[in-house]
């Protein structure tokens, strides 16, 4: 198992992300403006992740693709 991991993450299709963000970190979007502020990550499971912004309310919240996000 580890041996395809290794071949399949050479091959240059996966795409890096580090694997335990932890909630309340903050993350940046795919193309994401420069004058946007990074949103909060609140939880991930499986491929989706939830965000929000910290002037949004803490129930407003935005599903977004895991993949999308990076290190804010």
């Amino acid at each position: 198992m580890a041996q395809t991991i290794q071949r399949h993450e050479s091959s240059g299709d996966v795409v890096p992300f580090p694997q335990r963000l932890a909630p309340g970190s903050f993350v940046k979007l795919q193309h994401h403006p420069s004058d946007l502020p990074a949103f909060e990550l609140i939880r991930c499971e499986g491929r989706r992740c939830w965000v929000r912004q910290q002037a949004w309310g803490p129930m407003v919240q935005w599903e977004v693709a895991r993949r999308s996000l990076s290190p804010g």
